[in-house]
């Protein structure tokens, strides 16, 4: 498995995968190693359910770091400057109208590392931001969904 993947980000992304990468570094680092100190004194450690948890809870923890140094590392992150308002890119903000809800939803469009559905910031690579970059404002997007097609218009383009 290689790791030399390109992460493309926004600034925002990179800034918060820094800050969680600094509290884990900093103060989760420290929190467990406390926790395995005290669990290392309730004795017997192949019978010890608090000592295993903190060994679980740090190898969890440091792979998490290793995964975000990676994504810091191998990250490009997106010129603001060069975020076109003629057609949709990463770091494009895209009001959009949803023909099977009948509603329009705000989408910003962001590199895969720092996607989350539930904050309306899709991935590039993802079957509705892949339909939608390069698509220019009044244009019809479909986009094949396991239950069929859904359809999109795009309404407007601003930087985020």
């Amino acid at each position: 498995m290689s790791d030399s993947k390109k992460f493309l980000m926004t600034y925002e992304g990179v800034k918060k995968l820094e800050e969680e990468l600094e509290y884990l570094k900093t103060i989760k680092r420290v929190e467990i190693k406390e926790k395995i100190k005290v669990a290392r004194g309730y004795g017997d450690l192949s019978e010890n359910a608090e000592y295993d948890e903190a060994k679980n809870e740090q190898a969890f923890v440091e792979g998490r770091i290793a995964q975000l140094e990676n994504m810091l590392r191998n990250a490009s992150v997106v010129d603001e400057a060069d975020i076109s308002t003629d057609k949709v890119s990463v770091g494009s903000k895209v009001k959009v109208k949803d023909f099977e809800f009948d509603e329009e939803l705000e989408l910003l469009i962001v590199g895969s590392a720092e996607a989350n559905p539930m904050e309306s910031k899709i991935s590039n690579e993802s079957p509705v931001g892949k339909a939608l970059i390069g698509r220019k404002v009044g244009e019809i997007v479909e986009v094949p969904v396991p239950d069929g097609v859904n359809k999109y218009e795009i309404l407007e383009i601003k930087s985020a």
